[in-house]
């Protein structure tokens, strides 16, 4: 079960710290608004993911007898990990182009992230194959990969805002060397998840 939780823990922490729409929200809050706008935002993935995630385990689960189809997924969620890997280790620093944002964090924080396509590729190609696989070894254990996954999503976004809060100049050498070390773990896991991509479809 703890081998559940780690690679919860490096792709909830690449999640987390990845720039994009949220984050570039929890950023934009916290400079207009404080840590705690920021805070609000960065709690989103848990009111907005669980249908996303129930939709996603809900197809896999109907074509698991599929081996050829449900090792093709994990191949594209290994070539999906790849290239966040690539673009972790390639991270330049925090844009200094940030929308400034109204009030109303939590209601935007939701809105954002229901129209990023992210999620939705995350979980039909990396998550929900994840959890699918894990459920069959116990019906508890995909509770590790999720718990990992959300409490390092949301922490890390959570300290950001914080840090952002205090001292953006703090943020920058930083940031940069989290995406790095990340970038090299994600490659790592989108090996495993090609090779057992293929390993399905020649079984």
């Amino acid at each position: 079960m703890v081998e559940l939780l780690i690679p919860g823990i490096i792709l909830g922490l690449y999640a987390g710290f990845s720039p994009g729409p949220l984050l570039l929200l929890v950023i934009s809050q916290t400079f207009k608004h404080g840590y705690l706008e920021g805070i609000k935002v960065a709690v989103v993935p848990i009111i907005t993911d669980l249908p996303i995630v129930l939709v996603s385990v809900g197809f896999l689960s109907l074509i698991s007898g599929y081996n050829l189809l449900i090792g093709s997924i994990s191949i594209i969620g290994g070539l999906y990990v790849a290239y966040l890997a690539y673009g972790s280790i390639k991270t330049e620093g925090l844009s200094d182009n940030i929308d400034i944002e109204e009030p109303r964090s939590l209601k935007k924080g939701i809105t954002v992230n229901l129209l990023n396509p992210s999620p939705y590729l995350f979980w039909i190609t990396v998550g929900g194959p994840i959890i699918i696989k894990a459920y069959k070894t116990s019906s508890i254990s995909p509770l590790f990969f999720i718990i990992g996954f959300y409490t390092m999503l949301v922490g890390s976004k959570i300290i950001l805002a914080y840090m952002t809060g205090k001292s953006r100049n703090l943020i920058r050498p930083v940031y940069v060397y989290i995406m790095r070390i990340l970038g090299l773990f994600l490659a790592l896991f989108a090996f495993y998840l090609i090779k057992e991509g293929i390993g399905l479809i020649f079984k």
